[in-house]
């Protein structure tokens, strides 16, 4: 049974709400939220030169954001496989017309864990790459066990792990994953 939003928000529980990423007011308050992150957990690696840019470029496909009484407090988005990204070279499986699809820039801010808010990003970019064909994939630096740990709860597969350098001299461990196969759709209306 779905609650009512006013009635959460009327007896004191906190009102959750995923929507798509939309203009540079969201991206802004993305970026304060990514700070946060890293400096609670070191992620993004390597803080980027140009945080809005980072996140922009994120979402080829599209980027969601989750609100948490009513502040952005998570993101997530979806892209074609690019340069540096391991997990669809690994995936190879049957690609169906449009391949892999890309998951990345998964972040919830510190203050707002504890609600299954990543777990309900990463399920609304997995519906969004199936409905567009693609299977979902991605990369996470292996000092990122939170990440990981997450991924394995909600059955993604480890492929591989790979080392990248991404400078020289800078050698990193990635693990690769793939959403498990969707459920088989059933000729049974139910």
């Amino acid at each position: 049974m779905r609650r009512d939003r006013a009635a959460d928000a009327a007896d004191g529980h906190p009102v959750l709400r995923l929507r798509e990423r939309s203009g540079q007011r969201d991206v802004e308050a993305c970026v304060g939220v990514l700070a946060s992150v890293h400096k609670a957990d070191g992620y993004p690696a390597d803080w980027p030169p140009q945080p809005g840019e980072w996140l922009e470029g994120s979402g080829g496909l599209g980027a969601w954001v989750a609100e948490l009484d009513g502040r952005v407090v998570g993101h997530v988005g979806l892209s074609r496989p690019g340069a540096g990204d391991e997990a669809p070279g690994l995936w190879g499986g049957d690609a169906g017309p449009g391949g892999a699809g890309v998951v990345s820039r998964l972040f919830v801010g510190p203050d707002a864990r504890g609600h299954g808010i990543g777990a309900l990003l990463m399920g609304r970019v997995v519906r969004e790459a199936r409905a567009r064909g693609l299977h979902p994939v991605l990369d996470v630096v292996s000092s990122d066990t939170a990440a990981a740990a997450l991924y394995e709860r909600l059955d993604w597969r480890l492929l591989g792990i790979v080392e990248q350098e991404w400078e020289p001299g800078r050698r990193v461990t990635l693990h690769c994953y793939a959403a498990p196969a969707a459920p088989a759709a059933s000729g049974d209306p139910g």
